[in-house]
């Protein structure tokens, strides 16, 4: 059968390895000149499959209105008439209690547990490649009060599967030593030992090279247009380089996906979440960390990358806009030379901005559509790195009319219905 994935991104890799594995004839289609060139080209690194937490919950809505106005706030939201973005947020807001928080999570962690299973049995069957460290993930604390309510919900990820351990300020610093120059900011912190970090983007490049060799065509540089139905079956993608036609379609547009969608009729309840990462020259090795690191304060996560550090993070809700402010990237540096000073020259920063594709529940949209032929995977948030190998292992799986390896209550579209 003949499978055509739209969006070449981590998600729709991934999607294409996974039915070219299953024997399907694959072609993916990709406006970008290479493979991960969008989202998926410098986020945070992370593959956190115990930071599984919504968005949405009891403090969310308060803490949202603490941070607007402030200048370096993890948050920023451009109000504006856009029918779009006040449903998303009154979605949100339905899904900040206790009850949905806790759903909303188990449903996240399903997925990005078993992408981090799926993940390793890639890596033995490929011997890919990403800059990957198996050191675990450490969220550290500025205040002590903070480590009480932080081990509760790491309390709630024990539970489906992924440990922790609860750290002093030496435990830390034992953990990630490079932490020691800024001790005194430190109160604690929860590690996180099965979590890893890697180059996302050297990770997708890498896999569409192996699935090229397994027969998947990509046509690069060719913007998707629009999707023809006629009844309840897709017929075509239209594109500025004509219509493709194949039996199947997936649909891993990231952000892009709603505006697709669309025209058929499919309200997929996905808003872009613009995020920013420098990349940093590492001067002194010794310097920069090597367990991947969450600063739960300031939002910002770091990971080593070779001999480059990657810090990501904040939220601008400012529609399909992928301009890099200025300030935005001085604050990230501002943060980051503060907790380890010794980095490289600001001059040779590379700094990067991309749309993360949020649903209001933070849950991913994978699975069928009304449309017998077409299959969703997007949504994905900040987490598409983490449940990449899942999402594409699960919807290879359900184009080939096979039952998934997981549960997938709770992952589709039609919790939306």
């Amino acid at each position: 059968m003949k499978t055509l994935v739209l969006g070449a991104g981590v998600i729709g890799v991934a999607s294409a390895y996974y039915l070219a594995r299953a024997g399907h004839r694959v072609q993916v289609i990709d406006r970008q000149p290479g493979a991960g060139l969008e989202t998926s080209f410098a986020n945070g690194g992370q593959i956190s499959a115990s930071h599984t937490q919504p968005w949405a919950g009891p403090g969310t809505l308060a803490t949202a209105v603490k941070w607007l106005g402030r200048p370096g706030s993890p948050l920023r939201i451009g109000f504006k008439a856009d029918p779009r973005l006040w449903s998303w947020c009154l979605s949100l807001a339905r899904n900040c209690t206790a009850g949905r928080q806790r759903v909303n999570a188990e449903r996240m962690h399903r997925i990005a547990h078993y992408s981090l299973s799926s993940l390793a049995e890639l890596r033995e069957e490929t011997a890919i490649q990403y800059h990957r460290l198996a050191k675990g993930i450490l969220t550290f604390y500025r205040q002590g009060r903070e480590l009480g309510p932080a081990q509760a919900r790491a309390e709630t990820f024990a539970r489906l599967g992924s440990p922790y351990r609860v750290l002093d300020r030496a435990g830390c610093i034992a953990v990630e030593p490079a932490l020691a120059r800024s001790e005194t900011k430190l109160a604690g912190g929860i590690y996180f030992p099965e979590d890893e970090s890697g180059d996302a983007h050297a990770f997708t490049d890498a896999l569409a090279g192996i699935s090229a060799g397994l027969g998947v065509e990509f046509r690069y540089g060719v913007a998707v247009k629009r999707l023809v139905a006629e009844g309840n079956r897709i017929t075509a993608v239209e594109t500025d380089a004509g219509a493709f036609a194949a039996d199947a379609y997936v649909l891993a547009l990231g952000s892009y996906s709603p505006l697709l969608a669309r025209p058929l009729g499919l309200n997929l309840p996905i808003y872009p979440a613009k995020g920013y990462s420098v990349t940093i020259p590492i001067g002194d090795l010794a310097a920069a960390p090597e367990v991947s690191l969450l600063d739960d304060e300031r939002k910002l996560v770091y990971s080593r990358l070779g001999n480059r550090l990657r810090v990501a993070g904040m939220a601008d809700i400012v529609g399909y806009d992928t301009s890099i402010p200025g300030a935005r990237i001085a604050s990230i540096l501002e943060a980051a030379k503060s907790l380890f000073p010794g980095l490289g020259e600001a001059a040779d920063v590379e700094p990067w901005a991309g749309l993360r594709p949020k649903t209001p529940d933070s849950v991913p949209i994978i699975g069928p559509t009304p449309y017998a032929n077409l299959f969703l995977n997007t949504g994905h948030g900040y987490l598409g790195w983490t449940m990449a190998c899942g999402s594409g292992r699960v919807v290879a799986d359900l184009v080939g009319g096979k039952k998934p390896g997981i549960d997938m209550a709770g992952l589709g579209l039609d919790r939306f219905a």
